[in-house]
């Protein structure tokens, strides 16, 4: 449901979905997060304006006291989670993310979402320095080159970069979309897909804007100016699907083959587990392109029911992805690659 149209479609079923895709029971909760850190922390000043931004998150109708409350809650959460991972760093746009998973979810639930987010799908970017980040950007340009090569030459010799989805990235767009329904309809996608899918999100946002971009001066303000604007009326659910076939068609462990001669390779493995979940998780998706590309007699009943099927297979090998969701995602596609390299090569040097 996640992946496919419409998503979730209500925040009663998305609270007690959301904890499920990131395999959170109820009775695993941590202890509720408390305001006595507020003083010890050092990222305190920073968290606290943050937070009073994230105001214009908070319906309308919302009362001042809920409003204060909520605030509150926010500080503590993201407070709970820096001081029991001391390795995580707070960022600017953080905030963004977890005031989504507050409004759904409540605050004990938060505590604990949070957490495995920012050690798993979060976790590049909370590292000291932006390198990881910029790693995970570094995927955009070849997705577009595949998909778009008049775009991607266009916006190559505009020398525009890729610094305009930044704030895309790290808030999973809960910073640039004014409209809540289409934030928690992205949530529910990315959470129930490989961590690398706000990017190839981001790709399609560009690609269907093509138009514009192509119509603008091919140069970096010009460009920049205009995709770091996202409009307002975008069609979601066709968005979605596309990225969805955008991650089929081209998968990060195809992308980081050449985002690795761009640049150094950066990994932030935690665990040997979550290694050895990543090399699991690549064994289904093995078995179903194979799957796939076996060559099948159909007969006229079987050949109608083609175009379902592959629908099916696509929704699956998404899912397949987000399952384990155990790696940052920088760490998850350059091992994906590896693993297809030379899988006892690399499962050697850990045991």
């Amino acid at each position: 449901m996640a992946i496919s149209e419409g998503g979730l479609l209500s925040d009663s079923i998305r609270m007690k979905v959301w904890p499920q895709l990131l395999n959170i029971q109820p009775e695993d909760l941590p202890a509720a997060p408390g305001r006595g850190l507020r003083e010890l922390s050092k990222d305190y000043v920073q968290v606290e304006l943050d937070v009073k931004r994230s105001m214009r998150r908070f319906p309308p109708a919302m009362e001042e006291e809920q409003r204060t409350n909520l605030q509150e809650q926010l500080m503590d959460v993201i407070l709970h989670v820096l001081d029991r991972n001391p390795q995580l760093h707070y960022y600017q746009g953080y905030h963004d993310v977890v005031v989504t998973f507050l409004l759904v979810v409540g605050a004990p639930m938060t505590a604990a979402m949070a957490e495995k987010l920012s050690t798993h799908h979060l976790r590049d970017f909370m590292d000291p320095t932006m390198d990881s980040t910029k790693h995970i950007l570094s995927y955009l340009m070849p997705i577009l080159e595949r998909a778009n090569p008049k775009l991607f030459d266009f916006m190559q010799r505009s020398e525009v970069g890729t610094i305009f989805a930044l704030s895309w990235l790290i808030t999973w767009y809960g910073h640039v979309l004014s409209d809540y329904r289409h934030v928690v309809r992205l949530y529910d996608f990315f959470l129930a897909c490989h961590p690398l899918m706000p990017i190839y999100f981001a790709a399609v946002v560009v690609l269907h804007r093509e138009d514009e971009v192509l119509s603008c001066d091919c140069d970096m303000p010009s460009v920049h100016h205009l995709l770091s604007q996202i409009p307002g009326d975008l069609p979601y659910e066709s968005l979605v699907s596309r990225a969805g076939d955008l991650f089929v068609q081209f998968p990060p462990s195809e992308l980081a083959k050449v985002v690795s001669l761009q640049e150094e390779e950066r990994m932030a493995i935690s665990t040997f587990k979550d290694f050895e979940l990543a090399s699991l998780q690549q064994r289904p998706d093995t078995v179903l392109r194979r799957r796939r590309t076996s060559p099948k007699v159909e007969t006229p009943a079987a050949t109608s029911g083609t175009a379902l099927r592959r629908g099916t297979n696509r929704l699956l090998k998404l899912a397949v992805w987000g399952i384990a969701g155990t790696l940052g995602a920088a760490a998850l596609a350059v091992f994906n690659s590896a693993l297809q390299w030379a899988p006892d090569f690399v499962v050697q040097l850990f045991h």
